[in-house]
């Protein structure tokens, strides 16, 4: 620094401290102007200061290291100066600030200057004041709560221990929180003090709390359209006169924000309106429309385009019954659905469903068609807070279905059924982790609504994992069979296929199965096509590495087939690929080579959608 600014600041240090004190009450015009030149030469030498950089020696804790390095780069001051005794004392009380609330009360602090903008503050912490008694009382109805107490007696410190004072406003400001939140909304502390006994390096602790009378949960009162009472009632996990729980409250507007019949709803205590010691609980809340229109898009190589338009209407009644249909297009496949759902005990995770559904599939350059009409009753249950879901149905299916020169056939079943479901993933779109598991079983008797004996089941799954944000690893399994007395009779739609997009890459969709002969509709010749088989196995492993913020390349082996004899051997697809992370899910490209007794060739798939 230049001599100039050395010598300003060394004159700026005399007025601060001798000067200004010499001169008489009588010069006060006089001390003014000498101030006002004062401030001058602050504002000057300020303007020229440097930051200076403090090495803190002596202090092997990192958190009251840098305590002290923040209280020491409060200090305004150049470094010139800190030769000043005054400037090392104020150095010495900005560490002596920064370490009290540790228990360190008699430090010591020297200051030594380096070459260039570095100054070393060398601390002696010396011994620490420790707890010499903790006096705790408790004073109102929180004395007899169980779990207030256990609370109250969670402070950390305890005799013996160092003093450490964030510990004891941390609690303080705690305990406070915890009563509230658990119903003592008349809670204050009568009493907190930290004596210090500086000459025996001891402190004892004083807390005296006042609990006041324990709320409890009082009626609901609706702000807005109360249409949804009932419902609302049925989702309340708390009964009037039940203790207060913020965090009883929390999962009542979790439930009420998950049940999908409000566009938004709040449930809060209003303490100020409460009857006694019961507090009522306000609800606000907007439903949703009467009608909700929604659009998906997709695309696989197996299908093409799809689309999908939905319509739900979520009131039908006051008890929460809503209605919802889709339909589905692409080009070998165009199906209509419609749900009536009945929320049961749980609305969000238990419920009753009934379903219907018409389904025709055609698939291009061959003679397969398959229409389906379907009538079908589940029941829905999930526990809260599981990922897996149990449902249980009866379903009624009536398929005809068309193959060629092989005879058209009409099979109509009952079929009670139960699948179960673990789904869980860390994202809707682009999933970095999940695992999903379903598992299902299906059983017809013939005579008895079903014009066949037909059993089948089948497991599927995928995991999906990502390690140090770079790599990737998916696995995907299947594996099924269907036991019949008449095979020929069972439904295409029943049959197990493998081969394309989500089973065997490398081959075309169900393209892997038992194969017969058949007139294809477009040159009129005998060609060979998948029939589906009894029984299903298929694997798959897959490596992709990111290269860009939204670029994965890919790397995958896929293994499967689809037989009426289970030593049938298996058909192989391997090939490099290439995931794009878009805004509306992951698009997912790969080249696959099919490798088989009957087939060994290139094919793209590329895949737009999410994989669970």
């Amino acid at each position: 620094m230049p001599s100039t600014w050395s010598g300003l600041a060394t004159l700026q240090g005399l007025f601060s401290r001798q000067l200004v004190r010499k001169i008489s009450k009588a010069d006060s015009l006089l001390a003014k102007a000498l101030l006002c030149v004062q401030l001058c030469l602050l504002c000057t030498v300020s303007f020229a200061q440097e930051s200076i950089t403090y090495d803190v020696q002596g202090v092997e804790d990192a958190k009251l290291r840098n305590n002290i390095r923040l209280h020491l780069s409060g200090l305004d001051v150049e470094k010139a100066l800190l030769t000043d005794p005054y400037w090392q004392d104020e150095v010495a009380e900005a560490v002596a600030t920064a370490v009290q609330p540790y228990g360190f009360y008699n430090s010591e602090t020297k200051v030594r200057i380096q070459e260039g903008d570095k100054v070393t503050v060398t601390v002696s912490l010396n011994t620490p004041l420790t707890i010499n008694k903790v006096t705790r009382e408790i004073i109102g109805a929180g004395r007899e709560d169980k779990a207030f107490r256990e609370r109250f007696n969670s402070l950390k410190l305890k005799e013996g221990d160092v003093l450490n004072q964030t510990i004891y406003e941390s609690f303080k400001s705690s305990m406070f929180n915890y009563a509230l939140s658990n119903g003592y909304f008349d809670y204050f502390w009568q009493a907190t003090r930290l004596d210090l006994v500086r000459d025996e390096k001891q402190a004892n602790v004083l807390l005296i709390a006042q609990s006041g009378p324990q709320y409890k949960f009082g009626e609901l009162k609706f702000v807005g359209d109360d249409k949804a009472k009932a419902i609302i009632k049925r989702l309340k996990p708390f009964k009037t006169g039940d203790a207060y729980s913020s965090s009883v409250l929390g999962d009542f507007n979790r439930r009420l924000n998950q049940s999908g019949y409000f566009n938004r709803v709040i449930a809060r205590p209003v303490v100020s309106d409460a009857e006694g010691l019961l507090v009522p609980i306000e609800v606000s809340l907007q439903h949703r429309p009467t009608d909700a229109f929604n659009v998906s898009v997709g695309a696989a190589t197996d299908t093409g385009p799809r689309v999908r338009l939905g319509w739900e209407r979520p009131w039908v009644n006051d008890k929460g019954h809503s209605v919802s249909s889709d339909i589905f297009i692409s080009e070998p496949e165009q199906s209509v659905t419609a749900d009536y759902r009945i929320p049961m005990k749980n609305i969000t995770r238990d419920y009753a469903s009934i379903e219907a559904g018409y389904q025709f599939i055609e698939y291009a350059n061959t003679s397969f068609e398959s229409e389906t009409l379907s009538l079908s009753a589940h029941r829905y249950t999930q526990q809260d807070g599981s990922p897996w879901q149990h449902d249980y149905s009866v379903t009624y299916l009536r398929e005809t279905y068309d193959q060629g020169d092989l005879d058209t056939n009409t099979t109509s079943l009952v079929l009670p059924g139960y699948s179960l479901t673990y789904r869980d993933k860390d994202d809707e779109l682009n999933i970095g982790n999940g695992t999903y598991v379903q598992v299902l079983a299906q059983y017809g008797k013939e005579g008895f609504g079903s014009d066949i004996d037909y059993a089948k089941t089948a497991v599927e799954g995928m995991l999906i994992r990502t390690f140090a944000n770079k790599h990737r690893i998916t696995l995907r399994g299947e594996i099924g069979a269907i036991k019949t007395n008449s095979f020929d009779d069972v439904p295409a739609s029943l049959r197990f296929y493998a081969g394309g997009d989500q089973s065997v890459r490398g081959f075309s969709y169900r393209d892997l199965s038992p194969k017969a002969d058949v007139i294809n509709p477009e040159t009129g010749e005998l060609d060979l096509e998948s029939i589906g088989g009894k029984y299903l196995v298929t694997s798959s492993i897959e490596y992709a590495y990111s290269i860009a913020d939204n670029w994965r390349i890919a790397a995958f082996v896929d293994a499967g087939k689809a037989a009426n004899d289970i030593s049938d051997s298996l058909a192989y697809g391997i090939g490099p690929g290439v995931h794009w992370l878009s805004p509306i899910g992951a698009v997912r490209v790969y080249l696959a080579r099919g490798l088989s007794k009957q087939e060994n060739d290139w094919r793209i798939h590329i895949i737009l959608g999410p994989e669970l």
